[in-house]
């Protein structure tokens, strides 16, 4: 071959890369993952969020539940993909907390391994106590354990969750011990919480909304910096006495690192057009919920921050995996 047929080659080559490069993205069925089971909070506003694109855009998404491990196993299949059409549903466990509680056995890192696309919202939990419980507010229950310590039970749904850690939060920002009680879901903590035989219990607001409603338990503070919009007239931590106090599950969408740049702000897009939808905004609010849309540059930030915090409690707290 002479030297001008190679030329010619290596620049037929380059169009056909070229040309390859540039088609059109998604060109199948993308999969999204759900790393935690069906009908849980996470499987619900990853459903709404896939439901939501594909009236949007015309794409064909796919929801697909990888439950294990706290969310390691479905985040770990996201990050290993290389179909180019895999996304996935990160959240506050998965993403900022397992990195520390698992150490060496979680099998990626977020920062290093995941593309961020968008965060998609934020729901705080509620602290909440009996309907007869004598503590009216967060100061009564921090007084209460400052005098008696390790007297004072409170209950919790899994290790490593923000509802665990919000508990070990507070124990470590009023300097009191707190009998931390871990439960396999939140039915049998509820019943207990209800008879009197548990004192405290930092909520998923969905999950204790009916009880809140009939007066059966009482709220005493919400672990996000602002007030919910469901719950107004109840004070954040931060305004019950701890300030900078800010705990909340929340959730975004992640792909693998190799995703290219175009892929990645086609998805972004889509994302924050679907997340200021007035109907998704009174859809998440009805629910305790706050869209946060993003840039991947600020999922970024926030999520090294994340890391950082979560991190600190775990180590501080001396939490271990289950």
């Amino acid at each position: 071959m002479n030297r001008r047929a190679v030329v010619v080659t290596a620049l037929g080559l380059a169009a056909v890369r070229g040309a390859a490069a540039q088609e059109p993205w998604p060109s199948r069925p993308i999969r999204l993952i759900v790393p935690y089971p069906p009908g849980g909070g996470t499987d619900v506003i990853s459903r709404e969020m896939a439901s939501r694109l594909a009236a949007l855009t015309g794409w064909t998404i796919v929801a697909e539940n990888r439950p294990g491990a706290g969310g390691n196993v479905g985040i770990d299949a996201v990050a290993k993909a290389t179909d180019g059409h895999t996304i996935g549903m990160g959240q506050t466990s998965n993403l900022a907390i397992n990195p520390t509680l698992y150490g060496a056995n979680i099998p990626y890192q977020p920062l290093r391994d995941l593309a961020l696309v968008s965060l998609v919202a934020s729901q705080p939990n509620v602290f909440v106590v009996a309907r007869n419980s004598p503590y009216r507010s967060l100061a009564d229950v921090t007084a209460a354990a400052r005098a008696r310590p390790g007297r004072l039970t409170a209950g919790h749904p899994g290790n490593g969750t923000v509802g665990h850690l919000s508990t070990e939060m507070i124990a470590l920002a009023a300097r009191v011990e707190l009998t931390v009680v871990p439960y396999r879901g939140a039915a049998q903590l509820v019943t207990d919480l209800l008879a009197g035989r548990l004192d405290l219990y930092s909520a998923n607001p969905l999950a204790v909304k009916g009880l809140l409603d009939s007066g059966e338990l009482r709220p005493i503070a919400v672990t996000s910096a602002q007030r919910m919009r469901i719950l107004p007239d109840v004070p954040t931590v931060a305004e019950a006495g701890f300030p900078g106090f800010d705990a909340v599950n929340w959730t975004g969408i992640v792909a693998p690192i190799g995703t290219p740049p175009s892929v990645l702000a086609q998805m972004n897009e889509a994302v924050v057009r679907a997340l200021r939808q007035d109907e998704l905004v009174a859809r998440l609010a009805g629910e305790g919920s706050e869209p946060t849309p993003s840039t991947p540059e600020q999922f970024r930030s926030f999520l090294a921050a994340e890391i950082e915090k979560w991190g600190r409690v775990v180590q501080e707290a001396r939490v271990r995996a289950d």
